[in-house]
């Protein structure tokens, strides 16, 4: 899942991929903004077929927060 994430950070975000790790912050340690974030968990929902509800963007503050919820959604 990470992997995936990480295709997606670097392909559809233009994140530089040596920046991407599990403790990586989205928005403090990749730069992405608030729009940036929203793309991103659109495209999660999309592709691995999710929801990500308004209370939980709250909770994903890094890369490994975000693995771990769609480990989790995705069983």
């Amino acid at each position: 899942m990470f992997e995936k994430l990480k295709e997606i950070l670097v392909n559809e975000l233009s994140v530089n991929g040596e920046d991407i790790s599990m403790d990586a912050e989205l928005v403090n340690d990749l730069g992405i903004n608030s729009l940036e974030l929203a793309d991103l968990l659109l495209l999660c929902e999309d592709r691995f077929d999710i929801m990500i509800s308004d209370d939980d963007v709250h909770k994903l503050v890094t890369v490994g927060d975000v693995v771990a919820f769609m480990e989790a959604a995705a069983k």
